[in-house]
C-alpha cells in the first residue's frame, strides 16, 4: 500500500506546451518603410509614451532592427531639442 502511494506521489504532470502568440507585424516592416527620420516627429513620438519614455518592443510591436532605429531617433530628437527629456504634468 505504501508503494503505490509513493508512485503516485511522485509522478509529476508535465506542463502543456505553451502556444506562440503571433503578435501584431512591425509597424515599419509592413508599410516598407526604410528610414526613420528623427525629424518626423508625428511619428517618434508615436513610439514614447505619455510621460517621454522610449516604449519597449512588445509594446510598440516592432522588430529588433526597427526598434533600435526608434530609440536612435528619439534619442537624436532629444539632443536637437525637438522632443523634451521629460515631460511635466
Amino acid at each position: 500500500m505504501s508503494k503505490d502511494t509513493k508512485n503516485k506521489k511522485s509522478e509529476h504532470k508535465l506542463p502543456l506546451p505553451m502556444k506562440k502568440r503571433r503578435g501584431k507585424p512591425c509597424y515599419f516592416c509592413e508599410n516598407h518603410l526604410e528610414e526613420l527620420d528623427y525629424k518626423d516627429l508625428a511619428l517618434v513620438q508615436r513610439f514614447q509614451s505619455p510621460r517621454g519614455k522610449i516604449l519597449p518592443r512588445r509594446q510598440s510591436n516592432c522588430c529588433a532592427k526597427h526598434q533600435r532605429k526608434v530609440a536612435q531617433a528619439i534619442k537624436r530628437a532629444r539632443y536637437m531639442a525637438l522632443l523634451p527629456y521629460v515631460v511635466e504634468q
